[in-house]
């Protein structure tokens, strides 16, 4: 064997350990991204929101008071920011939960005029990615949708509403947990940003909307991370959503310091004495 070969053979083995090596790094980041959640989430220890994260807020604020013509320019907004169409159209749709197929609906309607116009003017907004598997059906979505509920709570979630009105219990778990939080197609943390959003611009949902900043924690936000979404509502969206949301966050925080802390027990909801402002209520 002469040296030209010998050469030859051993610059093909450097590249295939390089190239080993390459796959090898590539898997690993693939797994860390993983095991850290779906993509579009930022870790727990993150202090502030990318700009996606801050353009969901207002588009779902807007949607949920069914103010159009913001809503228009926040969704223009967040395309801008990065936002793909498949993640707009996932907190348009999960809106109809939280106020109403009519908003949802609404908003949708104008989610597909801005991208005509964004399209007329050129510019070619990215899809997004499509559920990665099928959402279940009967038995199984009341499991899934009972699995999510509780992760998302950190509890079995039960109360005397739910004895006195079984439907709405079926319906939270199969509808909201069930067929929207299965599909993956947009991570906890935004549809929980969307959430509080859309809380945000309801008088008299500050119960719900203190139970999601705790859910929104639990789903790996941080405090830091919804102090600036109180900032996000005051600057681009309307100040009573913003000091709505800043109430619910300083009680939710209040509930859970440490002198607070005690044994885990299952959420309770309203029709309850132990159910108030300070408690999970069913949404």
């Amino acid at each position: 064997m002469n040296k030209t070969t010998i050469l030859k053979r051993r610059t093909v083995y450097t590249i295939a350990i390089a190239l080993i090596a390459a796959s090898a790094s590539l898997c690993r980041a693939a797994l860390a991204a993983e095991q850290s959640g779906k993509a579009g989430q930022t870790p727990a220890t993150a202090t502030a929101l990318t700009p996606r994260q801050q353009a969901i807020v207002p588009i779902a604020a807007f949607a949920a008071a069914g103010n159009i013509p913001k809503l228009g320019m926040a969704l223009n907004r967040g395309l801008d920011a990065g936002m793909t169409v498949s993640d707009a159209r996932e907190v348009l749709v999960q809106l109809y939960a939280y106020a109403g197929f009519p908003r949802s609906l609404n908003a949708l309607d104008e989610l597909m005029k801005v991208l005509a116009s964004r399209k007329q003017r050129g510019i070619q907004d990215a899809a997004g990615a499509a559920p990665g598997k099928p959402v279940p059906t009967g038995k199984a979505l009341l499991t899934a949708g009972t699995a999510n509920q509780t992760k998302l709570i950190g509890a079995p979630v039960k109360g005397a509403v739910f004895d006195f009105a079984p439907a709405i219990d079926e319906y939270l778990k199969t509808h909201l947990f069930g067929d929207i939080f299965e599909r993956d197609n947009l991570d906890w943390q935004s549809r929980e940003l969307a959430t509080l959003g859309m809380l945000s611009a309801l008088p008299g949902a500050e119960a719900q909307l203190q139970s999601h900043m705790r859910v929104s924690m639990n789903v790996g936000l941080t405090a830091e991370q919804l102090h600036q979404l109180t900032s996000v509502l005051a600057d681009r969206a309307d100040g009573a959503n913003a000091r709505r949301a800043r109430q619910a966050l300083e009680r939710a925080l209040e509930a859970t310091s440490p002198r607070q802390a005690s044994t885990p027990q299952p959420a309770t909801c309203a029709g309850t004495r132990t159910c108030n402002a300070e408690e999970f209520q069913a949404l």
